[in-house]
């Protein structure tokens, strides 16, 4: 699961940021009437294919990305060549995207889709088993092994040979079998099979149910995003390329529960939205709570609020923990009703994290002046929910200061 993420926050979101510029020139924010805007639409628009050529040849290879990701990063960890498996993984993907026919006939429109957003489950599970084959043959010695006088570059190649020769062929292998016997693809199929819990992650219930799972293990002192996102990335994922997909073509945004709807929507602050919280503390009457208000200002400006969470702490904290569970809940409602509604431009770019408040919903909406409203909302009522938990926490911890005043005197 760590080795998804990492897939995705180290190897994908660079080139998935550098085509979302290009989109966004493509799409200017026509919501919002003003003569520049008018200008710039006006001189877009007669070249807009050109323009989203790198938007199409980044977010079209974002699984491309993946499987070399997933791989190198297992491989890391697993002490493997992280490079050659890496390649090996991409290469494994790259065959079973393709028909099994005569090749110098397929358009290279037709394999684009399947490279980026709608092969990312092929991707990972290449990203996955091509580690564990590389380590099979390494661990039992099943490899080209060369005397010590070649040069260490050209070692690598041999060593690499044989478990790269077997994840091609069995690449190949897989997706001649599944062309034969039903005409589609190998990510194709896998859409086929997974399209209902797509489907069924882009839902009210999917988001509500990922909040709690994840509030719950923060609660308890496990990084929740990260266990909650390892396995719901591809579906968030999709989702945002679909949206991709559709601003680029003009068609109407359908996902909804994105990895945007997360991290720049939900959770504001940081996980369990506590922004407000952090407010609350810089000016309590407790010295413990201002202290780590002032101390978790900075980071919560950039999304990082591990000082909050553990320093206050809300962990195993039974009355900060029913705020930190409901805000989120509260927010994920908000979000879902204003871009199922459409007063809310849907989420179209992934930002990283950090990006502060505000700004970050502005540009992954695309410029949409609302979603900036609508995470103040969020903050405001979030900051409503914590309020009496705070006083109440607040009170705990004054007492105790006293008494503890007292007993040194």
């Amino acid at each position: 699961m760590q080795a998804i993420r990492d897939a995705f926050s180290s190897f994908a979101l660079p080139v998935i940021l550098t085509g979302a510029i290009f989109l966004i020139i493509a799409n200017p924010p026509t919501g919002i009437n003003w003569a520049p805007i008018i200008a710039w639409e006006n001189a877009v628009k007669p070249i807009m294919a050109q323009i989203l050529i790198p938007f199409n040849l980044t977010f079209g290879v974002m699984a491309l990305m993946v499987a070399f990701g997933t791989a190198y990063s297992l491989a890391s960890r697993w002490d493997l060549d992280e490079s050659m498996t890496g390649l090996t993984a991409m290469l494994a993907f790259l065959i079973s995207c393709f028909p099994a026919t005569d090749i110098t006939k397929i358009s290279f429109g037709e394999v684009l889709n399947y490279l980026g957003g709608q092969g990312l489950f092929i991707a990972i599970i290449f990203g996955i088993i091509t580690p564990i084959v590389v380590r099979f043959f390494n661990k039992r010695g099943l490899v080209i092994k060369m005397p010590e006088q070649v040069p260490p570059y050209v070692v690598r190649s041999f060593i690499a040979l044989i478990p790269m020769f077997t994840m091609i062929i069995l690449a190949w292998g897989t997706e001649w079998i599944v062309w034969s016997r039903y005409q589609i693809t190998l990510p194709q199929l896998v859409i086929q099979i997974f399209q209902p819990l797509v489907v069924a992650s882009n839902s009210y219930p999917a988001a509500i149910a990922e909040t709690i799972l994840m509030m719950l293990l923060w609660s308890l002192g496990i990084h929740g995003m990260n266990v909650v996102s390892s396995i719901a990335y591809p579906f968030w994922m999709s989702q945002l390329a679909a949206n991709a997909e559709a601003a680029a073509s003009g068609a109407e945004l359908t996902g909804i529960i994105t990895e945007p709807f997360f991290h720049v929507f939900t959770h504001l602050g940081g996980s369990g939205l506590t922004w407000p919280l952090v407010i609350m503390f810089m000016f309590s009457a407790s010295v413990q709570l201002k202290t780590i208000g002032r101390a978790s200002l900075v980071p919560s400006v950039f999304n990082i609020n591990e000082p909050v969470i553990f320093g206050a702490p809300i962990v195993l904290n039974p009355i900060l923990m029913i705020p930190f569970m409901l805000a989120p809940i509260a927010a994920v409602t908000i979000n879902y009703i204003a871009f199922a509604t459409n007063i809310v431009a849907k989420p179209l770019l992934q930002l990283p994290f950090t990006v502060p408040v505000f700004l970050s919903g502005f540009i992954s909406s695309s410029g949409d002046w609302k979603a900036i409203v609508l995470q103040l909302v969020n903050i405001v009522v979030a900051g409503i929910i914590y309020y009496p938990f705070f006083k109440m926490y607040e009170k705990q911890l004054i007492n105790s200061e006293q008494e503890g005043v007292v007993a040194n005197e």
